[in-house]
């Protein structure tokens, strides 16, 4: 068993598409038109056939308090490996990506949290 899609719930798609591909850098891989939203995933550039990420509309009444209680107590939504740590850090805030946290060592990994403008915190990882 493998995992196949995970979520990232977003307040706005088209905007939440934008800032995890032209910003963090993963390409759109499903597009799919469903009503009022769409079926929409994105996918790491040097992954195109691994685990999905479904940018999934914050619409259900149960979702933006639940949001919102995270990023008030500053826990990450989800979390995304990085190789360089401090390059993505460097690169991200040169486009204008607030971090709530820098990067900093924590036991075998280093680690830093991001504001993805879309609702929710990010943490990047650095295996070491």
């Amino acid at each position: 068993m493998k995992i196949y899609v995970t979520s990232v719930f977003v307040d706005d798609q088209e905007k939440a598409l934008n800032f995890y591909t032209e910003i963090l850098g993963f390409e759109k891989k499903q597009d799919i038109p469903l009503g009022e939203y769409r079926w929409l995933t994105v996918v790491s550039k040097s992954d195109p056939n691994g685990t999905e990420l479904l940018l999934e509309p914050s619409a259900h009444s149960a979702v933006p308090p639940f949001k919102q209680a995270l990023v008030e107590d500053g826990i990450p939504f989800a979390s995304f490996q990085v190789e360089d740590i401090d390059l993505e850090f460097q690169r991200l805030s040169d486009a204008g990506v607030a971090f709530t946290q820098e990067p900093m060592e924590a036991g075998n990994v280093k680690m830093a949290v991001l504001n993805d403008t879309c609702g929710n915190l990010i943490q990047l990882v650095e295996m070491k």
